[in-house]
């Protein structure tokens, strides 16, 4: 008995082992070691690079095909690496990890799920849209929805490389501030996610027609499977994504009318709705403070900018269509666009 039991517990182990190498090795090459050398980069320059907004600009460019296509290009290449990473660890979590695993882990309701998704997320220090087909993968692996929200989100918020290049390029007093207002919004949204779940909706997760909660897949190698689930998650998501990169390129303009915007609750509003809504690569957010800093930006407008720009954003809502509920996706975005205002205000009267 105990030798049939190590028989069918052995394909299990080797699954877990085998998608715990692919995550180290692949954020080794795509986030662990260009980060490290990025740091001491920006310690050095007190920068990290020309704002994605703008380039060396002092506005963003007007409207049009070429606004669009300019910042596709240039976003592509900052994310596309990290991109195809989490399409491979995204499909891999339905393949290679045991649905019953995650459920036990991460399919709890309350913080101690939250928290253990954001401890989780912290090395990974992907954004949000390249977090978002794992965010998928841990849904329909049977992760709560609040722990996949807290996962989803801690990754770009919490991120320990852009918290290190925001201290040398904008100040350390900028890293607490986004410690301090990161941790609540993620854990805070996570919980308002949660709770707005009908019992239909907890209840009921996609899961592979091939997988149960205590069985392995039926047919096919797992390298078979893996790479069905692979090309199924990245034609389910990739071709709305690109269209929103597109289109969000092209009227950036509008999102961005003042670069330099100055303290107010009205430029505090804006500036954290646009930054709900626009898509940047890991630590975007870090340039463009910056620049608009120098273009006499006030500390409220940017605060805002901190918690909003690096959160969540049109496309990476879209991407999350196939596990949570508009009225879910509604509930994130209002509540990260409301914690960009609190953070503003707060920022607006400290800084």
């Amino acid at each position: 008995m105990r030798a049939g039991l190590k028989e069918k517990s052995l394909p299990v182990l080797i699954g877990v082992v085998i998608f715990t190498l692919v995550a180290v090795i692949g954020f080794a090459y795509v986030k662990w070691v260009p980060y490290y050398v990025k740091a001491f980069f920006a310690q050095s320059h007190h920068a990290i690079g020309d704002s994605i907004l703008s380039g060396k600009s002092a506005s963003a460019p007007p409207a049009s095909w070429s606004a669009a296509v300019d910042y596709a290009i240039a976003y592509g290449k900052s994310i596309w690496q990290a991109l195809v990473l989490c399409l491979v660890l995204g499909s891999g979590i339905k393949v290679l990890l045991p649905s019953r695993w995650v459920g036990a882990a991460l399919g709890c309701l309350g913080f101690r799920s939250f928290a253990l998704s954001s401890l989780f997320a912290i090395p990974c220090m992907m954004c949000t849209c390249c977090a978002a087909p794992v965010a998928v993968g841990m849904r329909q692996n049977r992760a709560s929805v609040g722990s996949a929200v807290s996962w989803w989100m801690a990754n770009p918020v919490l991120n320990p490389a852009t918290l290190v290049f925001m201290g040398f390029v904008l100040g350390w007093h900028w890293v607490v501030f986004r410690i301090v207002f990161g941790v609540a919004m993620v854990l805070g949204i996570a919980y308002l996610a949660e709770y707005y779940v009908n019992a239909r909706e907890t209840e009921t997760v996609a899961v592979d027609p091939g997988l149960t909660p205590d069985a392995e897949p039926l047919t096919g190698s797992f390298l078979t499977r893996w790479a069905r689930e692979f090309l199924t998650l990245a034609i389910r998501l990739l071709p709305e994504y690109v269209v929103l990169v597109l289109l969000l390129g092209a009227v950036r303009i509008w999102l961005f009318p003042g670069l330099g915007a100055h303290d107010g609750i009205g430029w505090i509003v804006a500036m954290a709705l646009a930054g709900t809504l626009f898509v940047i690569p890991t630590a975007g957010e870090v340039p463009i403070v910056q620049a608009m800093f120098v273009l006499g930006m006030g500390a409220g407008p940017a605060g805002a900018l901190i918690m909003t720009l690096p959160a969540v954003s049109l496309p990476s809502l879209v991407m999350l269509g196939r596990v949570f509920s508009l009225r879910i996706r509604l509930v994130i975005a209002s509540g990260v666009a409301l914690s960009g205002v609190v953070a503003g205000l707060v920022a607006m009267m400290v800084f």
